[in-house]
């Protein structure tokens, strides 16, 4: 019984949001191409290969809500004389997200394109144009739902339902757009700052189709500033401030922190990444703290891997705390050991 109203209680929570609002990772830098358009091939590379996976409420849900993304960029010179170092991204990126209490899932599939101008003759500051257009699917299981007429009175929900219920899934077209701005500052500091429009022709994302103002997905406007700031002479130890900001209809988010790179090995060609940062929200319910998150990165050579939590400070039972847990993994190929900015987690 304490499950059933658990869950009875999730169903309401969790799919308003799900049908209204986007996906989020903790880790967003390691999901440059779900982040900005415009981070389509900011690397330090001539290619890159990434995957990130968000594990989210495994203490409560016997089947924890997943989110999981993979994508691939390039990056490549852009035709023309080479006086300034112009280059040219290209991405493709999957998505997926399962709600598994009431087995909701959304999969997009999206292509990015992105034109990284040089801002100057020696090349230390970059503005970058990024496009992305994908096709979206929602679905949803209506085997998974139980509605009261189902309900025998005595042993459980047995019956068929008589509930006017719509086809179970449906596609649409989605389109988001990005600007980003890289710099180095002094010697080996680097600044990055970045804006993207999600959604901005606000698709209808109603099962039934009939196109009603309310079933349009809100526009979502994410600014983002980062910067990274070496504590040490030889750039050994470095301090990575991260900010991000979104909003989407109603509703903002916000991700505030740092991270701190400590270089190993006698040519520092590898390092560890520690960090820590707050996220406050904003709802209908009011602006408050919702989780503090814990990051522990490893970079090797051309392989990035990161773990991050956030302990959530809601919780939805009095003596539990929930939480989400990501991994996230990524290869740079054909690694260029330059000032190509490209910030990291």
């Amino acid at each position: 019984m304490k499950k059933l109203l658990l869950y009875s209680l999730l169903f309401c929570f969790i799919l308003p949001k799900a049908f209204s609002q986007d996906k989020h990772f903790t880790q967003f830098y390691a999901a440059p191409l779900t982040l900005n358009p415009a981070l389509t091939g900011a690397m330090e590379g001539r290619y890159r290969v990434g995957t990130i996976y968000r594990d989210q409420w495994r203490k409560v849900l016997e089947n924890p809500i997943r989110t999981f993304a993979i994508a691939a960029d390039l990056r490549f010179d852009a035709p023309g004389k080479r006086v300034k170092e112009d280059a040219i991204g290209l991405g493709l990126m999957f998505f997926t997200d399962k709600v598994s209490v009431v087995d909701f899932s959304t999969t997009q599939i999206a292509v990015s394109l992105a034109y990284h101008k040089s801002l100057g003759s020696d090349n230390r500051q970059f503005l970058t144009l990024g496009l992305q257009g994908g096709l979206s699917q929602r679905n949803v299981n209506y085997e998974s739902l139980d509605f009261h007429d189902e309900f025998d009175g005595s042993s459980g929900y047995n019956f068929q339902t008589g509930e006017d219920l719509p086809a179970n899934n449906f596609s649409f077209s989605d389109f988001n757009a990005g600007l980003n701005y890289t710099a180095v500052v002094g010697r080996s500091g680097n600044v990055f700052a970045g804006l993207s429009l999600h959604h901005f022709l606000q698709p209808q994302i109603s099962f039934y189709g009939n196109g009603a103002e309310g079933d349009k997905l809100y526009m979502k406007v994410s600014g983002q500033l980062a910067a990274s700031i070496p504590l040490t002479r030889d750039n050994r130890v470095s301090l990575l401030p991260r900010f991000l900001v979104s909003k989407q209809g109603p509703h903002m988010e916000v991700n505030t922190g740092t991270n701190f790179r400590f270089a190993l090995g006698q040519y520092g060609g590898s390092a560890l990444h520690i960090g820590s940062w707050l996220r406050p929200v904003r709802n209908d319910d009011g602006f408050g703290l919702d989780a503090v998150v814990a990051l522990l990165g490893v970079e090797f050579s051309n392989v990035l891997i990161g773990l991050s939590y956030d302990l959530n400070l809601n919780a939805l039972q009095a003596k539990q705390r929930q939480g989400a847990f990501e991994i996230s993994i990524t290869y740079l190929g054909e690694y260029e050991n330059e000032e190509i900015l490209c910030p990291k987690f």
